[in-house]
């Protein structure tokens, strides 16, 4: 270390006099001089401030996030039609992000709602009315599959093919572990990255940068959480409350990546790593297959499920439409759907081949067919048989 030199005046130079201490000189040294510890406070409050500034504008964006336009004019031309089913139009607003968000929202503040507690997409049509629905779709704001959307870019449909895919997988789970609130885990798989929208709005690196070389979801999770101090589930969560969603949706959202997930959100988190494998993404077999435990399904039960969901599903429809049959009817036209004849309908029921007739000339009444091939169709079709 190299010690200081004091300098000395030249030879036959005056020493210069001790200059008083000024007001201000004084004050100076009297002034506090900032330590690391409150700097750096301070630097994390601004930090903090300038992250939630960014968040809360993201929030405001994600309002006018656009639906596909194909989905929009699905939902447009079904609601416009005399004799449309509600199933067709619960599973074309069921397909997009947009429209799901549209729907709930607008359905979740109307008077007659109970404040929070609309978290299905049949619940908020009955509520809004097709003529409501019509209404909503209209003024929402769309995108095309061959467009680039000013400040979203191609997020809009990179982010509804997961969501879709995640969306399918959660159905097909539901199915297998007869998981009882399938229209709701509908909604909330299809919205459960929604705190994505939000991070690449808010912060242009985003995911890029953020996840760097991250490869399985749950590492990416911990980037976002290292670099932002928060993740895209928690976000997801923040955001559903602003929004006034039921809060089981929201919580499902925020735990979809917690190992505490349970029910809702662990079918979700289960799902969302069947659509990374099935988009040739990374995960973790270890953890899939303890998350999968944890629902009751075992490794041969989760390898049929990777199996058949890149395969046409050909699952039973929902029954979404009030079915105008009675119970016998339905259980007559079963019969017939199965290819008997009338005497062996009448066997198998204990009724009359004459009773077996008239159940089905009513049937075929109140369906509008003509024939029994119509009327099975028609009866599928709505998810009555």
């Amino acid at each position: 270390m190299i010690c200081p030199v004091a300098l000395k005046p030249a030879d036959g130079a005056a020493a210069p006099k001790p200059r008083k201490a000024t007001a201000i000189s004084a004050n100076r040294a009297l002034k506090p001089v900032p330590n690391r510890q409150s700097t750096a406070a301070a630097a994390a409050r601004e930090a903090a401030e300038g992250h939630g500034r960014r968040l809360t504008a993201a929030f405001e964006a994600l309002e006018a996030f656009p639906a596909l336009a194909e989905s929009r004019n699905r939902v447009l031309r079904l609601v416009r039609e005399e004799h449309s089913s509600v199933g067709d139009v619960v599973a074309a607003i069921e397909s997009d992000v947009s429209l799901v968000i549209a729907v709930l929202r607008i359905a979740n503040r109307a008077p007659a709602a109970k404040r929070g507690r609309i978290a299905t997409v049949p619940e908020a049509i009955e509520l809004l009315t097709p003529s409501g629905v019509e209404a909503l779709a209209s003024r929402t704001a769309v995108f095309d599959f061959f467009e680039r959307i000013p400040g979203w870019d191609a997020a809009p449909e990179r982010f509804r093919l997961h969501a879709v895919a995640t969306q399918r997988a959660a159905d097909r789970l539901a199915r297998e572990t007869e998981f009882g609130e399938r229209d709701e885990l509908l909604v909330s798989s299809l919205l459960h990255d929604i705190g994505k929208l939000v991070l690449v709005h808010a912060y242009p690196g985003y995911p890029g940068q953020i996840h760097g070389t991250a490869r399985t979801p749950e590492e990416r999770l911990h980037r976002e959480r290292r670099e932002l101090g928060v993740d895209h589930a928690l976000v997801g969560g923040v955001l559903a409350r602003r929004w006034g969603l039921a809060p089981r949706l929201a919580a499902a959202i925020e735990r979809h990546h917690t190992d505490e997930a349970n029910g809702e959100g662990a079918v979700i988190r289960l799902a969302d790593m069947l659509a990374h494998y099935g988009q040739g993404q990374p995960i973790e077999p270890a953890r899939m297959l303890k998350v999968a435990r944890e629902l009751g399904l075992n490794g041969d039960a989760l390898r049929s499920v990777m199996y058949e969901l890149p395969y046409p599903s050909g699952q039973q429809r929902r029954q979404i439409d009030p079915c105008p049959l009675s119970a016998r009817e339905v259980d007559v036209l079963k019969h017939l759907a199965e290819g008997k004849v009338y005497k062996q309908i009448a066997l198998d029921l204990g009724l009359s081949t004459s009773t077996v007739r008239t159940h089905l000339h009513n049937t075929y009444a109140k369906l509008g067919a003509v024939d029994r091939a119509q009327a099975v169709l028609v009866a599928t079709q709505r998810g009555w048989l």
